[in-house]
């Protein structure tokens, strides 16, 4: 296949503050959402107060990145670390990311800062969260006392990931923090949502020390053509945002994000005509988290292609989201997440050997290969994850990095699948 990966294409990695920090209560940090999820809800009880300690090892983490190779690293900000209180900054906590900016930086590394990624201060959500239009002014200032501290040398800035997840799964079907049962939640947090990222696009774009670019991660995903013909494609680029799964991830929250359109679904959801003047900012780029197509009858798969949660494994699903995306919104696209879970172990020659992610990566970056190839503007690719982390409700046993963490030890073992994307950056894609 052809290579057209510009020279400045950002390869890089992902991580989130909650999922690999720890130092939850050090350096002047209070309680989030997820810190306070409920033992019963985490499997095998456990909680993120250490994670991967990456508060106090983020130096080594770095020199990690570096060894890999990285062109980019997007992380997200910790915001009761920033704000742990209402009416209160915290100085140390912006230091923590100040200095993490800075390591970066010297080691040639692009930062990708995601200002809101799930872990809500608790003295936010006790103030009615996402449920309150209260968080869209606490958000605001949250967000420029972030872009006063590191605009200077921030670039990329994506104020909020996957809003589906957090406010369909936290607030709707109450599966992550905070926990929240309510399908008539939908229409309040999402429009509360909305007004508060678009509130955060206003204030990178007025107070940024350096012109900013500013995308959104979303969770998104594409029915896969059952050929490819045009009319196959247009049914599955139709049903990627107009029905099922499709509909309530892709066009309910992109379509008066993207674009500033309302959206109705299933005659009773509505978002509104008058709302839209507010909610809609132009944005620089739409930043995708893809992991498995939609439709997809799992049980019929073989083992070889799921992953260790179960997830559908079809890197077609990357090409096609890409396409259908840059097509209806007309922007350009970064690979804000792209992963998978595996049952990784240490051998006994001290390496991890992760063939089915190397098989992985293969596949999915060939998606994105053939996107760029064919013209659309892919500014970059994110991998999930940088490192083994606390995953959600799922606890410490899904494994998606490509570094390995002794959770005992904090070790960190560089992955087979990590020096294959170090020759892929290398090649800058070639070896695809």
């Amino acid at each position: 296949m052809q290579n057209k990966f510009n020279d400045d294409f950002l390869w890089g990695a992902a991580t989130a503050a909650p999922q690999i920090e720890g130092g939850f209560d050090e350096g002047g940090r209070t309680s989030s959402i997820w810190d306070k999820a409920p033992k019963d809800k985490i499997k095998g009880n456990e909680n993120c107060h250490i994670a991967c300690d990456h508060f106090h090892r983020y130096k080594e983490d770095i020199a990690l990145m570096k060894e890999i190779g990285l062109k980019s690293y997007r992380f997200s900000v910790s915001w009761s670390r920033i704000q742990p209180k209402k009416n209160e900054i915290n100085q140390e906590g912006l230091n923590f990311y100040i200095n993490l900016v800075d390591e970066l930086r010297k080691a040639d590394i692009e930062p990708l800062v995601t200002i809101y990624h799930w872990d809500m201060p608790m003295w936010v959500h006790e103030k009615g969260g996402f449920l309150s239009e209260k968080i869209i002014h606490f958000f605001e200032t949250y967000t420029k006392n972030v872009v006063d501290a590191l605009s200077d040398r921030v670039t990329y800035w994506i104020p909020m990931n996957e809003p589906q997840c957090f406010i369909m799964l936290g607030y709707c079907y109450a599966v992550h923090a905070p926990f929240k049962f309510g399908l008539h939640n939908i229409p309040k947090a999402t429009r509360i949502c909305m007004l508060a990222h678009a509130r955060a696009v206003k204030t990178i774009r007025k107070y940024a020390k350096t012109p900013p670019k500013i995308g959104i991660a979303m969770a998104a995903g594409a029915y896969i053509p059952k050929a490819e013909s045009e009319e196959e494609i247009e049914k599955a680029r139709y049903k990627s945002f107009n029905s099922g799964i499709g509909l309530m991830n892709n066009r309910w929250w992109s379509d008066p994000i993207l674009l500033g359109n309302p959206v109705t679904a299933y005659g009773i959801l509505k978002t509104h005509e008058k709302d839209m003047k507010d909610i809609y900012q132009p944005l620089d780029f739409v930043g995708l988290n893809v992991y498995q197509p939609y439709g997809v009858s799992k049980r019929r798969l073989d083992e070889s292609k799921k992953t260790s949660m179960g997830w559908a494994i079809d890197g077609r699903v990357l090409y096609w989201t890409i396409r259908f995306y840059n097509e209806r919104y007309g922007l350009p696209v970064m690979v804000t997440e792209n992963g998978m879970a595996n049952d990784d172990t240490v051998s006994s020659d001290g390496k991890v050997h992760d063939k089915k992610r190397i098989d992985f990566m293969k596949e999915y970056l060939c998606g994105v290969k053939k996107a760029v190839n064919e013209g659309i503007n892919v500014l970059g690719y994110q991998h999930w994850s940088l490192m083994d982390n606390f995953e959600w409700t799922n606890g410490y046993e899904p494994r998606f990095g490509i570094i390995h963490v002794d959770y005992n030890t904090q070790k960190r073992t560089i992955k087979d699948s990590g020096y294959f994307y170090k020759e892929i950056i290398e090649s800058n894609g070639e070896i695809i």
